[in-house]
């Protein structure tokens, strides 16, 4: 982890006693990862940004029942999942992202930006929940305790879930690689 001049532990003291700029320092560290975070849960910009605001406002509300100041990651990141599934019931009550399957065309060689999209095809063919672990883990960086402690669950369940997420990405990429992106 980079060493920082502040840590973010600092940062929630003094924003615990009514330190703003603190608390805006800790939004600007955080801020982006909440986003891509919840944009690849809900799949659209706008409402990611609409949650990010949320989920910063009720954390900044919120900041005294933090117990842990160490367990901030993981507390910011269970309140964006709490929101972003909160927004998914309203907008669709099955939860699911719908599964917008597109054939590969001719055999070529990929470039990073049709890689990249082929690998986001790939996640919205998972359940929201598998999705959901591969984001935390793959793309986030959380320990498998973070992740079970975001998603309120077993760590046997989330090492469950991203498993076979993880297999069953490697079974839809499997095309991609065959064509000559290694």
């Amino acid at each position: 982890m980079i060493f920082r001049e502040v840590e973010d532990r600092d940062l929630i003291a003094k924003a615990r006693r009514g330190n703003v700029e603190a608390y805006n320092l800790l939004v600007s560290r955080w801020e982006r990862r909440v986003y891509n975070y919840l944009l690849k849960l809900v799949g659209n910009r706008e409402d990611a940004l609409d949650l990010s605001q949320d989920v910063f406002l009720k954390a900044y509300q919120n900041l005294s029942k933090l117990e842990d100041p160490e367990r901030f990651a993981p507390w910011l990141f269970r309140i964006a999942h709490n929101e972003a599934y909160s927004l998914m019931r309203k907008v669709r009550p099955d939860g699911e992202v719908p599964d917008e399957a597109v054939r590969p065309g001719p055999a070529f060689r990929m470039l990073p930006m049709e890689l990249n999209l082929a690998v986001e095809r790939a996640l919205s063919r998972l359940t929201r929940d598998q999705r959901e672990v591969v984001v935390l883990k793959i793309y986030q960086g959380f320990k498998f305790e973070e992740m079970a402690e975001v998603l309120n669950c077993p760590v046997s369940t989330v090492k469950s879930r991203l498993y076979t997420a993880l297999d069953l990405l490697k079974e839809t990429l499997a095309p991609v690689q065959s064509r000559g992106v290694e």
